[in-house]
């Protein structure tokens, strides 16, 4: 049995996932630090790293990970989640980075739909893709997409990157699990191929 790729995203109500966490210099940058996401918001998305086997990331996500995560795993309440981040191994798809130093990292530069297919059947646990915005294109593009994992924020930004750009393939999905976490409205949705 082949990983399933699951890409989790940060997104707000008009599909925007330009630099939620605010460190890309993106006018809008930082939006999700708005929203309290509660408990169960953190759970979400510690359960999404507890299923993967290995993390799958587009070259600017790759660089701001890298710079965040390694120093995270002395601080409270993030410290499990640091640990298990920055031990799984790391395939960043590039074709300008050549030398990672994230512990455990390596670079992707070939035919990427190729490539991608390899890590699938090398992993069993899933192989989580989070950011990544021009990757996940790709992904799109490809049909190499088997999960999404999802983080509705109650923001209109009105500009920037969106998830689903016009001229995506359309495809049907089923959803797996729906919820509200946090006190502010912030919904978890969590969807599959519906094939």
């Amino acid at each position: 049995m082949s990983a399933k790729l699951v890409v989790t995203e940060f997104i707000t109500l008009d599909g925007g996932v330009e630099d939620p966490g605010g460190s890309e210099n993106f006018e809008h940058g930082g939006w999700n630090f708005e929203y309290d996401i509660g408990e169960e918001g953190g759970k979400f998305k510690w359960d999404e790293v507890d299923a993967a086997d290995a993390q799958l990331l587009g070259r600017v996500t790759y660089e701001g990970f890298a710079e965040a995560w390694p120093d995270r795993e002395e601080t409270p309440g993030m410290a499990e989640f640091a640990k298990k981040f920055n031990a799984m191994p790391k395939h960043v798809v590039s074709t300008t980075l050549t030398d990672p130093e994230w512990n455990n990292s390596s670079v992707i530069n070939g035919n990427v739909p190729e490539e991608i297919e390899k890590l699938k059947e090398q992993y069993e646990g899933d192989i989580l893709v989070s950011g990544s915005v021009t990757l996940v294109k790709t992904l799109i593009e490809n049909d190499l997409v088997d999960q999404w994992n999802l983080m509705f924020f109650p923001t209109i930004l009105g500009s920037g990157k969106r998830l689903f750009p016009d001229g995506v393939p359309r495809r049907n999905l089923k959803v797996v699990e729906e919820k509200s976490v946090g006190p502010e409205g912030v919904r978890t949705a969590i969807y599959q191929r519906a094939d």
